[in-house]
């Protein structure tokens, strides 16, 4: 078996070896063939018994069979693979010199010359145009069916898929602008206002290169940030296409991958850039703030490149590897709340807010878009179908509870499908008026109360006005005491900065003790609770400092708090009241709750700008600079009567410390 697995030992070496009888002798003329290392020689010299070392002969004679037997199948795989290779090679070359003969042209040099042409009609710039033409000479050399050509192809199409220079004519006529916007979206006049002034811009200079505009949308769910970005771009002219940011975690997303990985592609923005096939469309960025990072890297800080007019005229994509011009682009993006933002990236953006609607804007959109557009979707005749005023206020005040118009088209399409089926069974003369009475029939039991506050006054209770991320809400605060040591417990899932905002507006109120006629030893006989319902919901932030101290005030001086009053500001140790954000929102949530009186800080009073006319005209607004002023309103003085305090002991079980202030 050595003999015919070694390439080195010829045949006759096996003849001599069957001649020779005597055992160690034998084992000296087998071993100085073998080719075996000295040291295994030596030991086979030293060894003296021939049993003894023909055995050892033997186990080294098998192990240099096997690794025999390894060689032999590894030089037979790889001379499978160059017969292959050789082949393909041999078959492939005949093919060149049959077709020479033929006179025909080869393919891979057809489709060369056609990449040549296809890269000089581009006009790429010159960086951009040396790779290409580099990679190009790559690909000349390489078999066509290897794996690295088809890496340089892909990378070459995406080079010249790319738009380099191709720009769509942009309207710019101001008329036509205005008129798609109002066509597509009722209110907003802010937002088109900027459009507008951008396209005027446009018309005055003429330069081609002037840099694209970085808007970002910021509002509650619903309020048509997404579909406003396709409005835009329909009034410009510009092409429109969308990337998704939420739940991006990897940077590459944003500027793609090396070409070194195997199946790299370029980031969406170059992708977007080739779909949308022009230097300037209208690129929206969708949920900018749901971006996340992890170890793969940080998406908001490559979006950094993307949305600085200073830098990205010469925008890097790891996969074209090569400077891409976005200047030109109109950069559009949303984001419900802004402080998931990096600061950097939200400096580099004009940050335009879209509030949410109120009753009558809702009503509005819902008759001049909503209904027509779900009747259309639905195969009803709009001459047929119809739905009240009262009908489409009932859907918003007792079937939505949102800052958006999203779930009111929801519940008109459900109503619509109701009547679809009715048109189905009944025949097509079927036509149907919607009021108020049908809702129950056609969707169901309310979801939500009437939108109406409490206006009863009550000891230790005042409302406050809260914002989340789908607009204004109202923040009733309970206050409540019960014997005990001075312990202030607070519930409702309060954040850091409420429960912050609650210690000092306890502490305000104890520094004023005397001035509101409250013992001042009450803290060390009494417990406080203050609660703030709907406790399975988390709260945070500075702005009910004046609710809560309000509720105490009220608490401890037995004074009931007006019912038909809402408030919202931060309290300092001091009793300052000091600004807060999201005014335009809660008092929307004030008026859609039927309150009318509503207590703001005075630096807040710019704020009352963006709120709409018709609403300001039905509320009365507060504005203050102290705590003292806020009790001064907040608190029925009137009402301060021995039945009152009478009922409320009552619940309370003992009276209050202190005396009643007057």
């Amino acid at each position: 078996k050595y003999v015919k697995l070694s390439p080195n030992l010829p045949y006759e070496t096996m003849i001599s070896t069957i001649r020779v009888s005597e055992p160690g002798r034998l084992t000296d003329t087998i071993a100085a063939h073998v080719q075996v290392g000295m040291e295994e020689k030596q030991n086979l010299l030293e060894t003296f018994g021939p049993a003894e070392r023909l055995t050892i002969l033997a186990n080294l004679l098998d192990a240099e069979i096997e690794k025999l037997r390894v060689d032999r199948r590894i030089h037979q795989r790889v001379k499978k693979q160059m017969e292959k290779a050789q082949k393909e090679y041999y078959l492939n070359e005949k093919m060149k010199a049959i077709q020479q003969e033929l006179g025909r042209k080869d393919d891979k040099l057809n489709e060369i010359e056609e990449l040549k042409e296809k890269i000089a009609a581009c006009k790429m710039p010159k960086e951009a145009h040396e790779k290409a033409m580099q990679e190009l000479k790559r690909l000349e050399v390489m078999p066509p069916v290897s794996a690295e050509a088809t890496v340089s192809r892909n990378y070459l199409d995406w080079l010249i898929s790319v738009p380099w220079h191709k720009r769509t004519k942009e309207i710019r006529d101001l008329d036509h602008a205005e008129k798609v916007l109002n066509e597509d979206h009722y209110g907003l006049e802010k937002i088109k206002e900027r459009i507008v002034e951008f396209l005027a811009v446009r018309r005055l200079v003429k330069n081609k290169s002037m840099k694209g505009t970085i808007l970002c949308f910021v509002g509650p769910p619903g309020v048509g940030k997404t579909s406003l970005a396709q409005s835009i771009a329909r009034a410009t002219g510009r092409k429109f296409v969308r990337v998704s940011l939420g739940g991006v975690r990897d940077e590459a997303e944003i500027r793609g991958h090396r070409r070194t990985y195997i199946g790299a592609f370029p980031g969406q923005v170059i992708q977007m850039m080739k779909k949308a096939g022009t230097k300037n469309p209208v690129f929206l960025l969708d949920e900018v703030d749901k971006m996340s990072m992890d170890f793969r890297g940080d998406p908001s800080s490559a979006l950094l490149e993307v949305l600085d007019p200073e830098q990205n005229s010469t925008f890097l994509d790891h996969y074209l590897d090569t400077e891409f011009d976005l200047s030109q682009v109109m950069f559009i993006c949303t984001a419900n709340i802004t402080h998931p933002i990096p600061p950097a990236l939200r400096d580099r953006m004009e940050i335009l807010r879209l509030a949410g609607y109120t009753l009558f804007e809702k009503m509005s959109i819902a008759q001049r878009f909503l209904i027509p557009k779900q009747l259309k979707n639905h195969g009803l005749d709009t001459k047929k179908f119809s739905f009240e005023e009262g009908t489409i206020q009932e859907i918003i005040e007792r079937y939505t509870r949102e800052a958006g118009v999203r779930n009111l088209e929801r519940e008109i399409a459900s109503i619509c499908r109701k009547l679809a089926r009715r048109v189905v069974r009944e025949g097509k003369e079927y036509g149907f008026a919607a009021k108020p009475e049908h809702l129950t029939d056609l969707l169901g039991v309310p979801r939500y109360r009437p939108t109406t506050s409490d206006k009863k006054n009550e000891i230790g209770i005042a409302t406050g006005l809260a914002w989340t991320e789908t607009g204004g809400e109202i923040l009733t605060t309970e206050a409540t005491l019960m014997k005990g040591r001075g312990k202030l417990t607070l519930t409702g899932k309060l954040g850091d900065v409420m429960q912050e905002s609650a210690q000092a507006a306890l502490s305000y109120i104890r520094s004023r003790g005397q001035g509101l006629g409250i013992d001042e030893d009450f803290y060390r006989k009494y417990d406080i609770h203050i609660h703030v319902p709907e406790g399975a919901i988390p709260k945070d932030g500075p702005s009910a400092g004046i609710t809560m101290a309000t509720a105490l005030a009220s608490l401890l001086t037995r004074t009931p708090s007006r019912g038909d009053v809402a408030m919202t500001g931060e309290i300092t140790l001091r009793g300052k009241v000091l600004p807060i954000g999201g005014v335009k929102e809660k008092v929307l949530a004030a008026h859609r709750m039927g309150i009318r009186t509503i207590v703001l800080p005075r630096d807040n009073e710019k704020d009352l700008a963006d709120i709409p006319e018709d609403i300001q005209k039905l509320l009365e607004f507060k504005l203050v600079d102290t705590m003292d002023e806020v009790l001064q309103i907040a608190l029925d003085r009137g009402e301060q009567t021995p039945e009152v305090e009478k009922e409320y002991n009552k619940d309370l079980g003992k009276g209050l410390p202190g005396s009643v202030a007057h």
